[in-house]
């Protein structure tokens, strides 16, 4: 097992890419403590202890590294994606985009970092996205500046620190099927007055790969990031992204 004794934190577990981690890192013999404000999901993931947390409250990461303890692993998954452009945007939007796309993992960091450094080993993984400095993604304007900052917070923490044996990378999806997306297909498809159907197969015809990634192939990406087979990989913005970004 490759993470056999490690422990490890991962959020915004209930669904999605983040529950596929949890769910991978379990398999491979962490100690998983799954963090998410949905409850409901949250009990549902078997092999983890769950620990309810909104990551928008200012205490809330110094809170959740008292009850877990040391973590060798950090995920930090938790966020937010609200479409429109920048005149679209309202600040209660942008407020919440940075609060919990970048600000919550800032925050998440600074909780665990220490006894990191302390061991002299850590893995810190962050979810950015292909829609931030690497590209811009049209009616994304919150979600990929706020994406942005998420590497711009990898790259510092992994030169500041690597000589204390952490780590820190990001990984960068592009589009991934998902409940959250689906959530936001079902709008689109609503406001364009289109079946969800139609949505889902414009949302896949326009991957170069012709379909959307699946959550366990990011799961598999967050594994080896995680895991002492990357001891010799920090400050990246790992690209998971169908070709998305190729042409």
């Amino acid at each position: 097992m490759r993470l056999a004794g490690k422990r490890a934190v991962v959020t915004a577990a209930a669904a999605g890419i983040g529950r596929a981690i949890a769910e991978r890192f379990v398999a491979e013999g962490a100690t998983v403590h799954a963090v998410d404000r949905n409850a409901d999901e949250l009990v549902t993931l078997a092999g983890v202890t769950g620990h309810i947390a909104d990551l928008t409250a200012s205490d809330a990461a110094t809170m959740l590294a008292e009850a877990t303890g040391r973590a060798d692993i950090l995920v930090n998954c938790a966020g937010i994606v609200y479409p429109g452009t920048l005149l679209d945007c309202t600040e209660d939007q942008w407020a919440t985009s940075l609060d919990l796309n970048a600000t919550a993992m800032f925050r998440l960091i600074k909780a665990y970092l220490p006894t990191m450094v302390e061991r002299r080993a850590g893995s810190i993984v962050n979810v950015s996205s292909v829609a931030s400095s690497i590209i811009g993604v049209r009616n994304r304007f919150a979600y990929g500046a706020s994406k942005a900052a998420v590497i711009g917070l990898t790259k510092s923490v992994a030169v500041d620190f690597v000589a204390d044996g952490v780590r820190c990378n990001a990984i960068c999806p592009g589009t991934v099927d998902s409940p959250s997306l689906r959530v936001r297909m079902q709008a689109q498809a609503e406001a364009a007055g289109e079946s969800f159907e139609a949505t889902h197969a414009a949302f896949s015809g326009r991957q170069p790969l012709g379909r959307l990634g699946q959550p366990n192939e990011i799961a598999a990406l967050a594994l080896y990031l995680a895991s002492d087979e990357s001891a010799f990989t920090t400050g990246t913005t790992a690209v998971i992204d169908g070709g998305w970004t190729v042409e």
